[in-house]
């Protein structure tokens, strides 16, 4: 049985620039290895609201405007696939960014995710916490980190 190394590699995605390296390296192995790319971009649900009647709806509009750009962003890599005839599929999710990634991988049998990381250290990283990290820590899949380059 020869089987390839990677099958489907999961990108998730924010949009941001810091993300870019990763994008990069996860349409390098899809090509690479002939891989279905699945392109992820998760909207971050609250875990809890306070308050009642018009702060749900701004909530509702904020979340749907955050779907829209989770949409474009997908899109902006799934374009980029294209060029190379890289076979693609995009999802926009809401939920709990590192679960819903490890779900999507294992609902769909992943191969491989690619994640960036936003480089934060210190102060910043503990009370922010890193989705990646996360992901690292709990995925049943390999997890490759791609660091974005360092700001001037």
């Amino acid at each position: 049985m020869n089987q390839r190394m990677f099958d489907r590699v999961l990108i998730p995605t924010d949009g941001s620039d810091a993300v870019e390296p990763a994008v990069e390296t996860a349409l390098d192995l899809a090509k690479t290895y002939d891989a279905m790319l699945h392109v992820l971009f998760i909207v971050g649900q609250p875990s809890s609201v306070s308050g009642t009647g018009e702060g749900f709806a701004g909530l509702d509009n904020l979340l749907n405007e955050l779907e829209e750009e989770g949409h474009r962003a997908t899109d902006a890599v799934a374009d980029r696939a294209k060029i190379d005839d890289i076979e693609t599929t995009t999802a926009v999710r809401r939920g709990s960014p590192h679960d819903d990634i490890l779900t999507y991988a294992t609902e769909h049998d992943v191969d491989v995710i690619v994640m960036g990381t936003h480089g934060r250290t210190g102060v910043k990283r503990a009370l922010l916490g890193s989705v990646t990290e996360n992901v690292v820590r709990h995925s049943d899949v390999p997890v490759l980190t791609v660091h974005r380059k360092p700001e001037d």
